[in-house]
């Protein structure tokens, strides 16, 4: 795809890995120039046998060839978590001109966990967000920051609210396969999923569209996660884990954290834009991906 100029349009994604990777997939088929960064040369070479353009960036400093390439960049999107603060923001400063001058559309991966905890209730792009975590906190102020950096250039920024991702390589078959899964049962909870093809699809379809805001990106099932893990087992026919108790059960800080917040995620505004979930439920994705084989990855 060229621009008016008959240059070549540009999407460049800042931390290409597992949905940055899905959502350069998505681009792929555009007819743009296809790049991402990634922090070790070995992971850089798996972009580039994927074929993506792959630059070395440590969060900390652009390299010469990284700053090189950013002037012809026409879309960026951003996928790093913040640590403390947003470490593109950080290296752009006030002026994102000088090296982004071509700029026509800003994506920003975050989280449906800027929303904290609703007790189950339904959450929509306009419900506060509430975040319980400092992690989350970040992403929050990280989010208007590029919403902000957006409206000064006169360019759409995408917020893309992002649910529990899964999809080739990592899903409940994978954690099964290693006996690793765990079935942790505390009542009443629930989480929403989203396959990482999904991810891909609903960035080049904002970017596509030119459309700006936020929009959460997440399937049409909310469910126990417990749900997940005997779903997959019956389709792998095993017997899946035994229930564990989220009061006693062993978990890392972290992953206790994610059970403090309890939400039902709507998708509403995405697909009222015109955007087609290929993955809209963790049965049929499910399905698909043990029926294709393509669970391990």
């Amino acid at each position: 795809m060229a621009t008016g100029g008959g240059e070549l349009m540009h999407v460049m994604i800042f931390g290409c890995g597992y949905s940055g990777t899905a959502i350069a997939r998505a681009f792929g088929d555009s007819g743009m120039r296809i790049s991402g960064t990634t922090r070790s040369e070995e992971k850089a070479e798996e972009l580039r046998k994927s074929g993506i353009e792959a630059f070395i960036f440590d969060g900390e400093t652009l390299s010469g060839d990284l700053r090189a390439a950013m002037p012809g960049v026409t879309h960026l999107v951003q996928s790093i978590a913040p640590r403390d603060a947003d470490p593109l923001l950080a290296l752009l400063g006030q002026d994102s001109t000088a090296l982004l001058p071509k700029l026509e559309w800003i994506g920003y991966l975050s989280t449906v966990g800027v929303y904290g905890d609703h007790r189950g209730a339904l959450v929509t792009e306009e419900t506060p967000c509430v975040p319980v975590s400092g992690r989350s906190t970040e992403r929050l102020e990280a989010e208007e920051a590029w919403l902000a950096l957006g409206r000064r250039r006169g360019v759409p920024a995408a917020i893309l609210r992002l649910s529990g991702i899964y999809g080739p390589g990592r899903n409940a078959f994978v954690n099964l396969d290693r006996g690793k899964a765990r079935r942790i049962v505390k009542k009443d909870q629930v989480f929403n999923r989203i396959r990482v093809e999904d991810i891909g699809a609903s960035a080049s379809f904002l970017s596509e569209h030119a459309l700006g805001g936020i929009y959460n990106v997440t399937d049409d099932q909310p469910g126990p996660p417990q749900d997940v893990i005997v779903e997959a087992a019956r389709l792998m026919d095993v017997e899946p884990p035994p229930e564990q108790a989220f009061e006693t059960a062993e978990m890392t800080p972290m992953a206790r954290s994610f059970y403090g917040e309890n939400k039902r995620v709507s998708n509403a505004k995405l697909k009222a834009a015109g955007f087609h979930f290929a993955f809209p439920n963790y049965p049929m994705s499910l399905a698909q991906l043990w029926q294709n084989g393509h669970w391990k990855g």
